[in-house]
């Protein structure tokens, strides 16, 4: 038995998130009938990260078990005939049968986009959160900065977080500008249920003046998801990707 690894490139927006459910299609309900189709049998599939509902991404992992013959990278090539538009195999390797995407130590990035103008854009859409209210990047660099490191981040979790902690750590979080869009870049070491799009939310309100950079540090201090601010819309959200290794750099 072998076990592949794939790394998976899609555009959430009409799909209900990433794991399999009833109310609607999902990434992994798309991957597993491709893999169905192709290896003519039941596989089960797992995901390095379960993106929300109208996320996306430009590399998630999952891996799946096979005793298929079919080389290891040229899975992508005959998954991808049977994937729709919006989901695409980026490349396909071999692991180590105990590999596991969710037992490495891995540094995680994703980006919030926003569109910060007068008017929408409608080629930008599906992929950033528009924003008309002018944004003061500077000060939400400032207060992005104090999120660097190790926090409990219960402030910044959904009120429906199951895990056992909510202490993450952050290695880097940026805010940048590039004509119109506004990209929050943050890096760590894993998240909680919608953490970064509540990070977004509130290095929004910084950006309009409702709040003060140094703000977040009260609001981590507080362990109170009613301190940050909204939760951002998920179309703005998309994973970057995972590096699996050392992370201590």
């Amino acid at each position: 038995m072998r076990r592949i690894r794939l790394r998976v490139a899609y555009d959430g927006t009409r799909y209900c998130g990433w794991q399999m459910q009833n109310n609607g299609p999902t990434v992994e309900g798309e991957l597993h009938k491709a893999l169905t189709q192709v290896l003519g049998a039941d596989v089960a599939l797992t995901g390095a990260s379960r993106t929300d509902a109208g996320v996306h991404s430009l590399g998630n992992i999952a891996i799946f078990d096979t005793d298929s013959r079919i080389p290891a990278d040229k899975f992508c090539y005959a998954l991808n005939q049977w994937l729709p538009d919006d989901i695409i195999i980026q490349e396909s390797d071999e692991v180590p049968p105990n590999w596991h995407p969710r037992k490495q130590k891995s540094r995680k990035t994703y980006e919030y986009r926003i569109l910060n103008r007068h008017m929408p854009d409608p080629t930008r859409r599906l992929d950033t959160h528009f924003y008309y209210r002018p944004l003061d990047v500077e000060k939400m660099r400032q207060a992005a900065s104090y999120l660097e490191g190790e926090h409990d981040f219960t402030s910044f979790a959904s009120v429906h977080m199951t895990v056992p902690t909510a202490v993450r750590t952050i290695y880097s979080c940026t805010v940048e500008k590039k004509d119109d869009i506004i990209t929050i870049r943050v890096c760590g070491s894993g998240f909680l249920y919608n953490m970064v799009r509540i990070i977004a939310g509130t290095l929004i309100e910084v950006g309009t003046g409702a709040r003060e950079p140094e703000d977040i540090l009260r609001i981590l201090e507080a362990k109170d998801r009613e301190e940050a601010g909204p939760t951002a819309p998920a179309r703005g959200l998309t994973m970057i990707g995972i590096v699996f290794g050392d992370v201590s750099q």
